[in-house]
């Protein structure tokens, strides 16, 4: 029985789990899970790179070892993070996303190429973090010099497995380089900001297999997670989807890029999907709670802390996608920041985050079908978020849509089915 391999990384762990096709239906076994987290070095947040690279390869080990008729594997993890090359060396350190260091770059790149240029050849939704932002940054200080190649995180590990470097569409899209119109990197822009064009080659698409590893295919999946979520919802109908965990992407399928000056203004983003295009909006996610238990209350179980939420009546909100959530020391000072007083209870943050949260979601619902034309009834959530049946219930309350939660790995999933079509 031919069995397969996904490998779905995120920012606080990663997990490894087999599938296969049986009576008709795909089963899984996760076989291995690890944790993951930003390191602090020198002022700045970085990857521990090849300790994750250890953990992929364990992994792989304890696959093997479970199921020997593994026949191929894939990696995805989150967008926009990348590691530079000189050869076969990595540039280190591997900046991760919430490192501060882009926020001096963004004017300047923004006076080279004004931001509603980026969106008109991208489409892609302004975020301090976005590839262009941090390749930026690095040339800015020094290190691209010397450099043959820079692989988005999934990629690289990848690479670190099977010796081949490769660039994958999906993961590429999310930068903030990719023409929303051919598909591929954007030469136009590329020489406006001054950047290597060897750094840039062709895109390579979901489902082509670029190597081996231990017997194995190594392909490549839709490696940014969304992408392959979106690939993992069982649909029943054409519907606005939200993959929560630490990030919520809230968006929609549609056939081409929309980059007119309404979604500009909204922020939305047009990402790579698997044949469409993932119309699509960051919001802060789960990142949110967790952020404020691992400071006000480590020990306290989930159950307790959404019941206690739900008790209380604090019914200010904040706006979720405030850039003070983003990196702060402290996320119950940040909270503090935006509200007319502080909650007098720690379950008031809770109950203001998650309604926060809900209101966020219908805001965005409300956007896109403005901007998109379209109405739509029923709203799907995957992901880790799908659990939380009060935050479910707050979204349908503040959208009006149908929810239809799927508490599923709905990444892992989709990475599966992009293997098992080759």
């Amino acid at each position: 029985m031919d069995r397969y391999l996904a490998i779905d990384i995120g920012a606080s762990s990663g997990r490894h789990i087999v599938g296969w096709e049986e009576g008709g239906q795909l089963r899984t076994e996760e076989v291995f899970r690890f944790p993951n987290g930003v390191t602090e070095q020198e002022g700045h947040l970085v990857w521990d790179l090849f300790t994750l690279l250890g953990y992929v390869k364990e992994g792989i080990e304890k696959a093997q070892a479970a199921y020997p008729d593994i026949v191929s594997l894939s990696v995805d993890t989150w967008g926009v993070d990348y590691v530079l090359m000189q050869g076969e060396k990595e540039v280190l350190p591997g900046y991760a996303y919430r490192d501060s260091r882009t926020e001096e770059i963004i004017p300047r790149v923004h006076e080279a190429v004004p931001f509603s240029r980026l969106y008109e050849h991208t489409g892609i939704q302004f975020q301090p973090f976005n590839t262009v932002y941090q390749l930026m940054a690095d040339k800015a200080a020094g290190r691209l010099e010397g450099v043959t190649d820079f692989l988005m995180l999934p990629c690289w590990l990848m690479y670190r497995l099977c010796g081949v470097k490769a660039h994958e569409y999906t993961n590429a899209t999310t930068g903030g380089l990719v023409s929303a119109k051919t598909g591929e990197y954007d030469g136009e822009l590329i020489s406006a900001l001054g950047l290597p064009k060897h750094l840039f080659p062709k895109l390579r698409q979901p489902g082509e297999v670029i190597g081996e590893y231990q017997g194995m295919q190594v392909l490549l999946c839709a490696t940014h997670d969304t992408g392959s979520a979106v690939e993992g919802i069982p649909m029943a109908e054409d519907a606005p989807y939200i993959s929560s965990g630490t990030w919520s992407l809230l968006g929609v399928k549609t056939e081409k890029p929309l980059t007119d000056a309404a979604s500009q203004a909204a922020n939305w983003s047009n990402e790579g999907g698997v044949g469409y295009n993932r119309y699509q909006k960051n919001i802060m996610g789960m990142w949110l709670v967790n952020r404020l238990r691992a400071e006000l209350c480590p020990d306290t179980p989930w159950d307790q802390i959404i019941a206690e939420a739900q008790e209380k009546h604090f019914d200010h909100l904040v706006d979720a996608n405030d850039p003070i959530f983003l990196a702060p020391e402290s996320m119950k000072a940040a909270f503090d920041a935006r509200l007319p007083h502080p909650p007098k209870c720690v379950a008031g943050y809770f109950r203001c985050a998650y309604r926060s949260l809900a209101q966020s979601y219908r805001q965005a619902i409300a956007e896109m079908e403005h901007n998109t034309g379209r109405s739509y009834d029923a709203l799907y959530i995957v992901g880790g978020g799908a659990k939380n049946s009060w935050l479910n219930q707050l979204t349908e309350e503040a959208t009006g849509k149908r929810v239809i939660a799927l508490p599923i790995e709905a990444t892992a999933l989709g990475n599966l089915h992009i293997q098992m079509k080759k």
